[in-house]
């Protein structure tokens, strides 16, 4: 039998309770992410700049469980999913960002092809 009752969930995403990865990693880190991948795509920086911004915004969102709820500070696993959430926000703001930019700029040679995506028009 199971001696531990906490969900695998539990275990995997969060220490601190469901609301607190919500409210804390979810809204705040992935809000701040994904305006920063907006912020990036806005400058015409590539994307790979994400990946430095958002291991320390990830290591912010950390900062931020274990002042305000105790959370553990230095913890490899909770540091990795919470920048893991940072690093999916901040690329789905870059590419958000960058599909308008280029159906703006270029919308002579590109056209809408998804949520997230253009393509070339057909000649």
């Amino acid at each position: 039998m199971m001696e531990n009752s906490t969900p695998l969930v539990h275990q995997l995403l969060y220490e601190d309770g469901l609301g607190v990865f919500v409210l804390v990693t979810v809204i705040l880190g992935g809000g701040a992410a994904a305006l920063s991948g907006r912020a990036i795509a806005q400058t015409w920086r590539p994307w790979w700049q994400i990946i430095a911004y958002m291991l320390i915004l990830g290591g912010a969102v950390r900062f931020f469980h274990f002042s305000l709820f105790s959370g553990t500070l230095l913890s490899l696993h909770y540091d990795l999913v919470d920048t893991a959430v940072c690093l999916l926000a901040g690329f789905a703001g870059f590419r958000a960002a960058r599909k308008a930019q280029m159906l703006n700029q270029y919308s002579w040679i590109n056209e809408p092809a998804g949520v997230m995506r253009w393509r070339r028009k057909p000649p």
